[in-house]
């Protein structure tokens, strides 16, 4: 038998072997060395500057070859192999032959040199370990021993990374016998050098003794480990920064699906499954390009990181992206079109997973471990077969005959809580092209679709299983275009695909009442919607559009006035749809961006939505949306503004408090206060009253009121300049700072400043002056993870800081300088252009202008304090923060009390604000482009508006 250092296939593969390494060549000036008679020492030391040259220079060309020549990953694994092959031969010539020669070797020196693992496999990745065996016949002589230690020595002098086993025949295969790890490594074990008789007789012996043997202990292991491997891992293939060698969906998983094919077909090749009935001449093509594509991945990776790197981190991707050559298309960011690429080939190796295990099932009658084995009869339901406890088909002709089948298989398995069996999953699979134009028009498909999503079984398992067979993105074409859609931020977790199902199973439980405690009102107001199927395909099509040109709200409505009326669908129901997903974005930004304690913000969102049931829809949209974005993005903030604006819209659109007039909501507001303070002698009370000005009795409820004015009077009794009051909002579960001092400008850039400098992070904040000059304002804050600001030290430390602040003790800007910490790679990444927006139309009474940029430490400080120097007093402040990014929404008046109009002071105000978010890694937005005409004509509206509006709020607080 000729045993070479790679097969011929794979030799063929690496192009150039002579300008990768050339083994003459070294080997003639290896032989000069040792001739030389220099000191052993000496000799060592040029054998290794040798070695170690010709290993970087062939490291170096077969890199080049990568990244500058675009050969393939599987060829550079090749390559490197080739490489190492070359470069242990040589040391093993050079040690045997003569820093240990033995003319003639006994029986008991025999020793031959074995690849296994992965470099046994032939693949090696430029960062990955050399995993060795070291045979020797029957025992380990001290010849032997030398001979191992000194090949090992040069190897880690090389800085090579070695995994080494020495045993003799008899050991390897007994403990291949005992550990199924040793059994997978030997699996792979490719000759090197040395013995060749040697090698022949474990290669014998094991594939007669242990290959192949009690396939089903060695079934289970692998699967087992592949289980183990993802829990650690992830259990999602759709994790954004995925481990794309031992992730679900990696590399891994085919090496699991080769390993098996090896022990139990006895294969040496992928391809000669397909005369095992295992694959088809596709599905190898699928393996192999899944393969090169993960390969090629990974190569990257390794050669950008400089290591074995095996996590796709958010800051290499965009890297790889372009090393890549993907561009960006169709309003898809490069970035998002590579991880698509990858995402499709982890999904199309978990279809290769699930075909290979009906296979095995089929053909060697395995069952999962965590199955029970049928009990009784099989019976039949829907036309298909019941075997325990999964649904059957009776063969591809069932779908062929019938293509309604590829639906109706997923609802008959919904209804009876029947999982589908692999092989008929397989058949699913492969005839995908059945689902045409006329499946998609038919009635009876479109019905049992739609009964599977509004399913009271719980429609998120059904449609999950849809999407993995690739059943959903064929019968809903616009779905399959979102199918591995990543949206490349900090923010969202999942795929957008992900992200819909996830949203659809959260609905379900909302419905169910499994939530009732988290989101109360959703799960009390989902019971009074008039049609369950307008919720459930709202959610469903809320994101369609993601990834397109454009809005994907308004695209998103398109896609459902189209695709509901399919569905079955009334005109009504169809109309309440499209609007659902045209608006869903309207309540969150409404919440977050917005003041909901002016009266015109929740008026003018009534006006958009105008209906109970509308809004009913809305929030549970809503909350459903937000929670299925990932971990922590649903916070009790989030839920106390959206039980609020939902609460306060509920009593505009039913006629109620806040459509009688200002004047008597706050008589009722000032008789809760009186009737609050059941201590104080009536002198009092009308004193504090007259302190506060109208805005300030709108927009804090009667607790709050009282709070504030035992406060206010303690403060005043003992004359103390400066009051800092912290209580736990448990609704909120934030934690709420007033500040009671003397107004002055800067105040609120000042207090924030401060605040950043004690480590909190502001997620509202409200801002009064009395009128006896002083400054009640409010903050609502949190630590750095989101809790609350509430330890003894934490609240300390946050009092003397502001103390500091406002006594001129402390610069906040120096101070945050000085801690500001260089932002970390993985969020340098991302950029958030700068935006600066000016509406005057938002607030009767308030300028509001919302800014938007990278989150960074102080930015609230540098922004508030731009605010200060334009000489603008803040009213309120809205803080949200989404990943990297941050939106901040700000209600102004100038130093008279007015809005601002002027155009000249606008543009200022933008220009000054855009300084303040400057990021050296991100540009501003530019303006948008408007004719001049239409721009003048929209800024002298907007103006008379403002000034009429202001009109009305002077008069107002005059009376």
């Amino acid at each position: 038998m000729d045993v070479s250092l790679l097969d011929s296939a794979q030799l063929k593969e690496v192009k150039g072997r002579r300008a990768i390494i050339n083994r003459a060549v070294l080997e003639t000036r290896l032989k000069e060395i040792y001739e030389s008679g220099l000191p052993a020492g000496e000799a060592r030391a040029q054998v290794l500057s040798l070695l170690r040259g010709s290993l970087d220079q062939g490291r170096g060309e077969v890199r080049r070859r990568f990244l500058e020549e675009g050969e393939t990953g599987h060829a550079t694994v090749r390559a490197n192999c080739f490489l190492i092959d070359q470069l242990l031969r040589l040391l093993y010539d050079h040690v045997t032959q003569r820093l240990y020669p033995l003319p003639n070797p006994s029986a008991g020196e025999r020793l031959a040199l074995i690849a296994t693992g992965g470099y046994g496999r032939g693949e090696l990745a430029p960062g990955s370990d050399i995993d060795l065996l070291f045979l020797y016949s029957y025992k380990l002589t001290a010849r032997t021993e030398q001979v191992i230690e000194e090949l090992l020595y040069f190897l880690w002098d090389l800085g090579l990374k070695v995994g080494q086993a020495a045993r003799s025949v008899d050991d390897s295969l007994r403990q291949a016998r005992a550990d199924l790890t040793i059994r997978t490594t030997l699996l792979e074990m490719r000759y090197l050098w040395g013995d060749q008789d040697l090698y022949k007789e474990l290669k014998t012996r094991y594939q007669g003794e242990i290959r192949g043997k009690d396939p089903a202990r060695f079934i289970e292991a692998k699967l087992g480990e592949r289980d183990q491997r993802h829990k650690k891992h992830g259990s999602s293939r759709y994790i954004l920064e995925p481990n794309i060698k031992d992730g679900k969906g990696g590399l891994r998983d085919l090496h699991t699906l080769f390993w098996i094919a090896k022990d139990v077909y006895r294969v040496d090749e992928i391809p000669s499954l397909i005369d095992k009935g295992v694959f088809t001449r596709a599905e190898v093509r699928s393996f192999e390009k899944a393969q090169e594509f993960l390969w090629t991945l990974r190569c990257q990776l390794h050669y950008q990181t400089g290591r074995a790197e095996e996590r796709l981190t958010f800051d290499f991707q965009t890297i790889i992206a372009e090393a890549m050559g993907y561009v960006a298309h169709a309003g898809t960011q490069a970035v998002e079109r590579l991880m698509k690429h990858y995402f499709l080939v982890a999904k199309d190796v978990g279809d290769l997973t699930r075909i290979f295990c009906a296979a095995l099932e089929a053909q060697h009658n395995r069952r999962s471990r965590f199955r029970l084995l049928p009990l009784g009869r099989r019976r039949s339901v829907g036309g298909f077969t019941i075997d325990g406890d999964r649904l059957s088909a009776t063969g591809p002709e069932a779908f062929i005959k019938d293509p309604c089948n590829l639906l109706r298989i997923f609802h008959v398995a919904q209804q009876h809580d029947l999982d589908i069996h692999p092989q008929t999953l397989h058949w699913v699979t492969r005839n995908l092209k059945l689902i045409d134009r006329d499946l998609r028009k038919d009635p009876e498909a479109n019905g049992l679709f739609l009964e599977m999503l509004t399913s009271k079984k719980g429609p998120e398992t059904t449609l999950r299983r849809l999407n993995e067979a690739g059943v959903f993105g064929r019968f809903v074409p616009d779905f399959g275009r979102v199918v591995a859609q990543m949206q490349y931020n900090m923010y969202h977790h999942y795929t957008v695909d992900e992200h819909t199902i996830f949203a659809i199973g959260i609905l379900h439980a909302v419905e169910q009442g499994h939530l009732k405690e988290e989101v109360p009102i959703a799960s009390e107001v989902i019971h009074k919607v008039l049609s369950r199927r307008v919720l459930y395909c709202a959610v469903l099509l809320h994101d369609i559009a993601k990834g397109r040109p454009g809005d994907h709200s308004e695209l998103g409505a398109e896609v459902a006035l189209k695709l509901c009326p399919r569905l079955g669908l009334n005109e009504e129901e169809t109309e309440t749809v499209a609007w659902l997903v045209r608006w869903h974005l309207l309540m969150s930004e409404t919440a977050f961006r917005r003041d909901i304690s002016d009266a015109k913000t929740i008026r003018d969102f009534a006006d958009q939505v105008q209906s109970l049931e509308r809004l009913r829809l809305l929030l549970i949209l809503t909350v459903v949306d937000i929670r299925a974005v990932g971990p922590g993005t649903w916070t009790a903030w989030k839920a106390a503004l959206l039980r609020d604006l939902y609460w306060l819209t509920e009593e505009v659109l039913a006629g109620g408090f806040l459509t009688e007039g200002r004047e008597a909501r706050i008589e009722v507001a000032q008789q809760a206060l009186r009737e609050g303070l059941t201590d104080w002698e009536p002198a009092e009370i009308e004193k504090h009253l007259r302190r506060g000005y109208p805005s300030y009795w709108l927009s804090c409820d009667t607790p709050t009121h009282l709070h504030h004015a035992r406060l206010v009077r303690e403060a005043e009794q003992v004359g103390r300049p400066l009051t800092v009051d912290t209580r736990i909002d448990r609704y909120r579960e934030t934690t709420e700072v007033t500040v009671y001092t003397a107004d002055h400008p800067g105040l609120f850039s000042r207090i924030a400043g401060a605040m950043a400098v004690a480590g909190a992070s502001i997620e509202a904040a409200r801002i009064f002056t009395l009128s006896n000059g002083m400054a009640l304002d409010i903050f609502w804050i949190h630590g750095a993870n989101g809790e609350p600001f509430e330890r003894p030290d934490q609240r300390a430390r946050l009092s003397a800081a502001i103390e500091r602040s406002l006594g001129g003790k402390m610069r906040p800007l120096t101070e945050l300088k000085k801690r500001q910490s260089v932002l970390p790679s993985r969020l340098k990444v991302f950029k958030v252009r700068p935006r600066v927006l000016i509406d005057n139309g938002a607030s009767a009474g308030h300028t509001v202008v919302e800014i938007n940029g990278r989150d960074r430490p102080g930015l609230l400080f540098q922004v508030t304090l731009a605010l200060s120097k334009l000489g603008l007093v803040i009213h309120s402040a809205l803080i949200s923060t989404y990943g990297e990014s941050v939106v901040d929404a700000f209600y102004l008046r100038d130093a008279l009390g007015s809005k601002i109009t002027d155009e000249t002071k606008l543009k200022r105000i933008r220009e000054k604000l855009l300084e303040a978010l400057q990021d050296p890694d991100c540009k501003p937005e530019p303006p948008r482009k408007v004719a001049a005409r239409r721009r003048r004509r929209a800024a002298a509206t907007a103006n008379r508006k403002a000034v009429e509006d202001m009109k009305v709020e002077k008069a107002k607080e005059s009376e």
